[in-house]
């Protein structure tokens, strides 16, 4: 086992601080949520229990309708400290349109997304410098915002439920200015995430397709990469055991569970932490979407087809400074 310095420069220590509170926020906050609302019943603080509730009830389709954010938490320092661990960057290839709204698609999913998180979810690598004007929100599955306090939590990030009604109400908003980020793979593409592969689902994926046609909405291909080298992952091929059971968890609570490992807190070798891998997250140009109220499926295909098409000339344009092999190709399935 390859353990860490004892004596490294405080800089990294606040780097490692940062991420290991990111990635507990999702592995242990949510039941500590509930554990935190219920106990306090049972103390004289009983009343903070019984307000957010109260308020919890009143706000419900919040996470629905565009949620809630809160700039402060997007600034706080402690997500410079995050992307200086990778190290995260940003790049843009074309310029945003403040009056018109945008539909991305961020690719590879990854374990954790963690290049949505920095890039479009906190101010870390200065989004909001970059693309003037431009109010970026992300789908995030809706079982997250039904946890008390946490759900408050993500929504200050801009985050949003995933649901077709939720995507509407941002993408109809006639003043433009939003950009709504959809993770397109999803949960079951984190099953694939594995350093040095590229295989993305999108062939059977045509929803967001339709969703850019009805509301007129210009299409974005987003490409992270670095987001498949951060986590190992156990051998899990298609057809294997594990990959069965991991796709019949998935089914029934809506998250898959890879099972990843990164490095530990004071060791290199094995932990739940991501590796010190870059991440560069590159937004493309953006494919011009006529409106469409009912699209016919050969509409939504040949879209489809372009965004692909799109998708792949954006890795291929880039991947070499990656040094990712010329013959190195996205799958598609």
């Amino acid at each position: 086992m390859k353990f860490a310095p004892l004596f490294v420069p405080w800089q990294r220590r606040m780097q490692t601080l940062a991420v290991l509170q990111w990635v507990l926020s999702f592995l242990i906050l949510p039941p500590m949520c509930f554990a935190i609302l219920i106990g306090l019943l049972f103390t004289r603080f009983w009343i903070f229990s019984v307000l957010y509730s109260t308020w919890w009830y009143l706000d419900w389709d919040k996470p629905w309708q565009g949620g809630r954010v809160i700039p402060i938490i997007r600034r706080c320092s402690l997500w410079n400290y995050m992307r200086d661990y990778f190290p995260a960057s940003l790049v843009k290839t074309a310029e945003l349109d403040p009056s018109k709204n945008y539909l991305a698609g961020f690719h590879p999913h990854g374990i954790m997304v963690v290049g949505a998180v920095l890039n479009l979810c906190t101010e870390s690598t200065n989004f909001t410098s970059v693309f003037p004007g431009i109010h970026r929100y992300m789908l995030m599955l809706d079982v997250w915002f039904r946890i008390p306090f946490f759900r408050d939590y993500l929504m200050a990030g801009g985050l949003v439920a995933s649901h077709k009604n939720s995507a509407s109400s941002l993408l109809r908003k006639k003043e433009g200015g939003n950009l709504l980020v959809i993770a397109i793979g999803g949960a079951k593409e984190a099953l694939d995430a594995k350093p040095g592969k590229y295989k993305l689902l999108l062939k059977s994926r045509q929803g967001f397709i339709k969703l850019a046609l009805t509301h007129g909405t210009s299409l974005l291909p987003i490409f992270s990469f670095g987001e498949n080298e951060v986590y190992d992952q156990v051998d899990n091929p298609p057809g294997s055991w594990l990959r069965w059971v991991q796709l019949k968890l998935q089914k029934v609570m809506g998250i898959s569970l890879p099972l990843f490992h990164g490095r530990g807190i004071f060791q290199y070798s094995f932990g739940f932490l991501p590796h010190r891998r870059p991440i560069t997250t590159v937004v493309g140009k953006p494919i011009e979407v006529q409106k469409v109220l009912q699209p016919t499926q050969e509409e939504v295909d040949q879209l489809h087809q372009l965004y692909i098409k799109e998708l792949s000339n954006l890795f291929e344009a880039h991947k070499l400074k990656f040094n990712i092999p010329k013959d190195q190709h996205l799958e598609f399935y």
